[in-house]
């Protein structure tokens, strides 16, 4: 059944639809050990993404911190996936969004540490 399997790699080109179905296209880390996904909170306001569905507690490297969540949708290899992100400061990092296990659950997606978007 790997045939039928989209491979990503650590990196990925991630079309983001905005609400008004505008769409931008976002180099996104592929992060398998982290349970949610996140977004620069820049990213989402330039793309008038939310509102702001709930808060939740999330443990990352900086610590433990209350996030606003909201609901977004996304492109990956074809698939469309409409999703719930963290909205955090992404700006002191390399990618503006990471990709977490709530989204690659819902798509039918290998990881491939080896294979990496081109920049």
């Amino acid at each position: 059944m790997i045939s039928k399997k989209t491979i990503l790699g650590l990196t990925e080109k991630i079309t983001l639809i905005g609400a008004s179905g505008e769409r931008i296209k976002v180099l996104a880390r592929i992060d398998t050990g982290a349970t949610s996904s996140s977004i620069d909170t820049h990213l989402a306001a330039e793309l008038e993404l939310g509102p702001v569905t709930r808060s939740k507690i999330i443990r990352s490297a900086s610590g433990v911190k209350k996030r606003p969540i909201i609901k977004a949708r996304v492109k990956m290899d074809g698939e469309v996936i409409d999703a719930e992100f963290s909205l955090v400061d992404r700006g002191h990092m390399t990618y503006p969004m990471l990709i977490g296990q709530n989204i690659l659950k819902q798509g039918n997606f290998l990881i491939d540490p080896n294979k990496e978007a081109p920049r």
